[in-house]
């Protein structure tokens, strides 16, 4: 493999991609190739015929995960050490689109899209908390003035609740409240979780929980609201209040102003929901935070299957006339979900579609953008 960069790596091979004036080249840049949701996105795209090319520190693991992905020996990598180092590259290299995997995306979403926007391409993340998605959705005047299309949170979460509520608002007025539960079945990959997992994390528990009241969004505590949701495959699950990305996306799907948003991930069990203040308080501290999101980054996490056959978005939208509306999404696992959306999402921003601006999945383009990567709706 060739590889293009500046930072405390090398650079080898030739940088290629570069074209005059404001024009983007065909390439498909991935952030984070090594990633396992980053692997798995090169590896679709791909064989959907994209030209990617994979930017990380390391040139051997890029260059592993080329082979895993399918690309050729000697394909383009990008070497960078740092978000800042990235934008450099993107800026100079003028990629088609760029997918961000790195995490960490309230600091590194901003500053990557806007190295997009210089040459008129566009961003795509997996971002999930509320600061980073609607960080990204206050770009929306940049990128419609660059002709960039943004799209944060191109994940299960975001856009399998998200996707629901679209479907149950079509030709319907702005209704009055809106609840949405994200419930991903997720397989646990064995190694260490990263540093990117554990900013999120650590993040959450700092930002504690979140809701919309009269369309304001407003502090509630982590873990609120706790239900066992049944599922209409007989199955069933814990969920609890969370600051999120889909409770974001919902609010501005939907225009209600009052929502609420319940994750699996958030802790249900009394004890772990009367420590979370605290536990959010002493993390809020820098250098704890640190330590938190260093430590937490090394643990090492051992395989285990996913814990039911589906995953499933699940959203409740009510009406001021006592209209009252439920619906789901099933997808498979968690992951392979949030690999097929970033995948669908990258090869239709590459392609043309979308219209320039700053949004989330099914915005950018429509609800059915759930079935495309392998979700089903059933909606009442």
């Amino acid at each position: 493999m060739t590889d293009t960069g500046k930072s405390s790596a090398t650079t080898s091979g030739t940088t290629g991609g570069a074209t005059n004036g404001n024009r983007t080249n065909d390439e498909v840049w991935i952030v984070g190739a090594t990633g396992r949701v980053g692997r798995r996105v090169a590896a679709r795209l791909a064989a959907r015929g994209l030209t990617v090319v994979p930017v990380g520190r390391s040139r051997e693991r890029m260059a592993a995960a080329g082979a895993e992905a399918g690309l050729p020996a000697d394909a383009k990598v990008v070497v960078a050490d740092s978000a800042e180092r990235i934008a450099d590259e993107i800026v100079r290299g003028r990629p088609r689109v760029v997918v961000n995997t790195m995490g960490d995306y309230a600091t590194t979403a901003p500053l990557i899209a806007r190295a997009c926007m210089s040459g008129g391409g566009h961003y795509v993340d997996q971002a999930n908390d509320v600061a980073a998605v609607e960080g990204l959705l206050a770009l929306r005047g940049e990128a419609e003035r660059a002709g960039s299309v943004l799209v944060t949170g191109a994940g299960f979460g975001v856009l399998a609740t998200e996707a629901v509520v679209a479907k149950l608002c079509e030709e319907r007025p702005e209704p009055h409240r809106v609840r949405v539960d994200a419930v991903a079945s997720v397989a646990v990959e064995a190694g260490v979780l990263g540093t990117a997992l554990a900013t999120g994390i650590v993040d959450a528990l700092v930002e504690g929980g979140r809701r919309y009241e009269n369309g304001r969004l407003v502090p509630a505590r982590l873990g609120a609201d706790p239900r066992r949701l049944a599922f209409p495959d007989g199955t069933s699950a814990k969920s609890a209040g969370v600051a999120s990305g889909e409770l974001v996306a919902a609010h501005a799907v939907s225009g209600a102003p009052f929502v609420t948003a319940t994750s699996a991930l958030a802790p249900t069990t009394p004890l772990l929901r009367a420590l979370l203040p605290l536990l959010g308080r002493l993390l809020s501290v820098p250098a704890l935070r640190r330590r938190a999101v260093a430590r937490l980054g090394r643990v090492t996490a051992k395989a285990a299957p996913r814990p039911r056959e589906h995953s499933w978005g699940h959203a409740v939208v009510e009406w001021g006339d006592g209209t009252r509306r439920e619906g789901w999404l099933r997808a498979g696992e968690g992951m392979d979900f949030t690999t097929d959306v970033t995948a669908a999402v990258t090869e239709l921003l590459a392609r043309g579609a979308g219209a320039p601006g700053a949004w989330t999945p099914a915005a950018a383009l429509g609800a059915d953008l759930a079935t495309t990567a392998g979700g089903t709706f059933v909606l009442d």
